[in-house]
């Protein structure tokens, strides 16, 4: 078999050639197209390898479902029956607030939010380590998804959609440290900004200055800034506070409302709809 590099050739020489190409590949991949068009061919040849990969989990799964007895079924339809009544007097709840929010609009002479757009997608694989907290899902371009759309589960925002495929695409979850979501205090409506830890059940607030009113047990919800995510969706408690004083700012940390160590379904929500949310 022939080498690349012969035996006499430096071990230095093969370094430099090694870093001169990185360096080649990476500002191309900044400031030309093709990167992108060589990511999402490479997405559209690993999804068939994906869905292979996720039958036996469907196949167990179906096999898990076909073993429930009668009576675990009939007491699953009874807890569902009581939460579902519940849910029906919430409903009659929501009806009435919605109309008094739009007498409210009218008499200010507002318009009315729009609604988002949802798309529900499953996952199909998990790509987590310290550095990246990632996961595949099986909508793409065929389904009208587009990067930087919002996700989330039945709890609250999951994080967003990075590199979109064909028919896969991969969410960047919240958690991730080159995530950041602006918040705002449940509480008292102060905006400030949550980013990822690398640890799957923690985030951080940034630059939170020690006065700030913040306390153990506040909600952080989605503040509509920047144009990303549209306002008001769960996102974090309040965990965790530091006042060092020997530090500038407080050490603020908060846990994710969504379960993001057992996602498997989750809600796309519509870009257009969620940036209408924000220009309003």
């Amino acid at each position: 078999m022939n080498l690349l590099f012969g035996r006499t050739v430096s071990l230095q020489l093969r370094l430099s050639v090694a870093v001169v190409l990185s360096i080649v590949l990476i500002v191309g991949d900044r400031y030309t197209s093709g990167g992108t068009f060589v990511r999402t061919s490479l997405n559209t040849l690993v999804s068939p390898l994906l869905y292979l990969a996720n039958m036996p989990y469907e196949a167990f799964n179906i096999g898990m479902k076909s073993l429930h007895t009668r009576e675990r079924l009939q007491q699953e339809n009874q807890v569902l029956k009581e939460k579902q009544l519940l849910q029906s007097e919430q409903l009659q709840q929501y009806q009435f607030l919605l109309k008094e929010n739009q007498e409210l609009r009218a008499l200010l002479g507002a318009s009315a939010k729009q609604v988002n757009n949802r798309l529900i997608t499953q996952v199909l694989s998990v790509h987590s380590n310290p550095y990246s907290h990632q996961v595949v899902v099986n909508r793409g371009t065929i389904d009208g998804v587009e990067e930087g759309q919002t996700v989330i589960d039945e709890m609250g925002i999951v994080g967003q959609l990075t590199q979109v495929g064909t028919t896969t695409s991969r969410v960047l979850l919240m958690t991730d440290t080159t995530h950041a979501t602006p918040v705002r205090i449940l509480r008292n409506n102060v905006r400030t900004v949550v980013e990822g830890t690398g640890k799957i059940n923690t985030v951080r607030l940034v630059h939170v200055p020690h006065s700030l009113d913040i306390r153990i047990g506040d909600v952080l919800v989605t503040s509509g800034l920047g144009g990303t995510f549209p306002e008001g969706y769960p996102v974090a408690i309040v965990t965790e506070i530091d006042r060092n004083e020997g530090l500038p700012f407080a050490q603020v940390f908060a846990e994710p409302v969504a379960q993001l160590d057992r996602i498997r379904l989750l809600v796309i929500l519509g870009k257009q709809a969620g940036e209408a949310l924000n220009n309003e």
